[in-house]
Parts: structure tokens; sequence; C-alpha cells
């Protein structure tokens, strides 16, 4: 393309027909320009508009996801377990990836168990070099990765002032920065394929606020957009194979995190339901999953309802998160963090049913 052509697209130089138009009606051929572009824009919309209610009808046709590698952070207990046990069964050779030793045989042990292909890998997905390190290890050991499922999560519990920051950090470095070091691993050969699937596990926190979860909800946020942005860039480069699909669950029951959080109105969501809604979502390529579905229809209102109102709606829906603390008092002296903050999770086991370690009451993770 030449220099003047690419001037020409990018707005700086004004094209042949454009400067057949005499100056005082070039400012009215622009808004002509818009309205067309406007108009376009409405139809394409109604028929995406209308496809998708159709979708929603018939149903959305399932992809086959037999001989897949699927890799699953934090699938050594809670809700990556009870996913890794649904993809094994539709034919998935599934990666474990966890910090916890205990957790990944036991859940490495189950999958095996139902005839499953499996594998465990114990990764500190808080260290970007561990994270290439097992990616590259993943690829030379078992094959190329299909289906990336960032789940792993770890919550602190407490108000921001009374949370010590080497707990944000590990927050935000498991959360939302991991997800960048994973996709980067695994993504230039899906692109290279034009072909897989990124599963971001995210949050209802990620769009609304709550007491006691400041870091978490953050982390979550930027988790949301951290998924609608990676697919608008797929979207831009021509790459239409490589599916990214965004969950965002209410508060789950058994998987380590939130066993005493105080809600009301909502029950807290089964974790097998919770499971079934995130393979259903891979299988038929559904961008964005809220759990459960009737939180579509309310999270406008966030928007467009004064905010006393809304305040008052969460603090009654969330009166607390966490009940009780999570983490204890640190000693003063104690002010400086760890290189290797894995101490804290060696004592812990994975949070769930598939543990045999009861969850330890700080950071804990999923």
């Amino acid at each position: 393309m030449s220099i003047e052509t690419q001037e020409y697209v990018n707005g700086m130089r004004p094209g042949p027909l454009t400067r057949e138009i005499p100056e005082c009606m070039r400012d009215k051929y622009t808004v002509v320009q818009a309205i067309i572009d406007i108009i376009m824009f409405v139809i394409v919309g109604i028929g995406y508009v209308i496809k998708a209610v159709y979708l929603s009808i018939v149903g959305r046709p399932k992809k086959d996801l037999k001989g897949a590698v699927a890799v699953v952070t934090g699938g050594g207990g809670g809700l990556g377990s009870l996913i890794a046990l649904r993809l094994a069964r539709l034919g998935c050779t599934v990666v474990l990836w966890d910090i916890n030793k205990q957790g990944l045989e036991d859940t490495v042990k189950l999958v095996k168990g139902i005839g499953g292909k499996c594998y465990g890998y114990v990764v500190d997905l808080a260290s970007k070099e561990d994270i290439y390190r097992v990616a590259k290890k993943v690829e030379e050991e078992v094959g190329r990765v299909n289906l990336l499922i960032n789940n792993a999560g770890v919550v602190s519990g407490s108000y921001l002032l009374e949370t010590p920051d080497h707990l944000i950090q590990r927050t935000f470095d498991v959360n939302i920065l991991a997800h960048f070091w994973t996709v980067k691993a695994f993504l230039p050969a899906m692109m290279e394929h034009n072909s897989g699937h990124i599963v971001t596990i995210a949050s209802m926190a990620g769009h609304v606020g709550v007491a006691k979860l400041v870091d978490y909800c953050s982390s979550k946020a930027a988790a949301c957009g951290f998924d609608e942005a990676l697919r608008l860039e797929l979207e831009t480069q021509g790459y239409t194979g490589v599916k990214t699909s965004l969950i965002c669950p209410y508060f789950i029951r058994s998987t380590g995190m939130f066993e005493e959080v105080n809600s009301r109105f909502v029950p807290q969501l089964n974790s097998n339901d919770v499971a079934d809604r995130v393979v259903m979502a891979i299988r038929t390529d559904e961008p964005f999953a809220l759990i459960p579905g009737f939180f579509r229809v309310l999270l406008p209102f966030k928007l467009l309802v004064p905010w006393p109102c809304m305040s008052e709606l969460i603090r009654k829906l969330v009166p607390d998160a966490v009940p009780v603390p999570v983490h204890p008092a640190r000693p003063a002296t104690d002010a400086k963090v760890p290189s290797k903050p894995v101490q804290l999770e060696a004592k812990h086991g994975a949070p769930g049913p598939m543990t045999v370690m009861p969850p330890a009451r700080h950071d804990r993770q999923v």
C-alpha cells in the first residue's frame, strides 16, 4: 500500500471524491456518510439480534471436544476438579495446574478412575517464569493445547485497610496477571491453527462491588475486561476460529472460597451446576455467561438507578461476604513479603470435596 493510500485510509489526506466536492458541501457529505454508516450498523445489528434469539430458542450446536488438550488452572480441587471430570468424560486430555500437590494427585486419580487421560503439574500461578516453564513442558510432553480454562483464584476477604499488602499482590498475581501469562504461552499455537478456546472464570463480583472484597472485585473486573478486549482483538486480526468465553457466577458452595458468605434473596450456587454451565458454554462457543441467568436482566439496572438505591440493594443482598476473618494477623515485625510465598499454601489443601485436607482460613484458593 502506497503512502498516499495509507494516508487516505487513515483520514490524513482527502480522497479523490472528496476533492471534487465544494468546500461548503464537505461537512454535509460527512454527515451523509455518518447517517449511512448508522443505518448499515442498525441493519446488521438487527440481523445479529434475530440470530441470537433464534439460537436461544432452538439451541446452539455443540462442538465435539474429543481429542482436545485442555489446561485447567486451579484444577487441584473445587470447581476446577469438577470441570476436569466433565471434560474427561467428553474425551479431552486434561492437564491440571495447581500449587497444591496433594490436591492435584487426588484429582488426577479421580479423572483416571473414570477412564480419562489426565496429567498434573505443580505450578505457582503467581510466578510468570513458572507459568512459562510449565507451559513449554506441557506442549512437549502432552501436545498442543486447544482449550485453556483460567479458573484459579484466591480471595483475602477483609476490609481494604486490614488486608496485608502481600495478599493484595497475591490476589492480582493469581486472579488476573496469571491470565496474561497463560494466554501468551498458549495463544500463538491457537492462532497458527486458527483454532482454540480460552475460558475466563471471573465472577459477578467483577460487575458489582462488595464490601471486604475490594481486591477480589477489582481483580475480577480486570478479568472481565481482559476477556472482552482479547475477543475483540482476535476478531480484528481475523482469527475467528479462536473463541473466548467469560463465565461470571454468583457465590459458589463447596469451593473453599465463600463457604461462610451471608447471602440473602439469592442462594449460593451448586458447584456441580456451575461446572455443567461452564462446559456448556465451551461446547456452544458462548461468549458470555452469567450464573444465574436472570442476572443478565438485572445487571443493566446498575447504570439506571441512583447509587443509594444500588448500594442499599447490594448491602441487603450480601450483608457480609466474609463473616469471619480468613487470615490471622501478621506480626508487626513481619513486614517483608517472602520471595516464595508458598508456605501459606503448603499448609492448605485444595478446597472442596476433592481433597482430604481441610482448607486453611487464609488466602483461600480455588
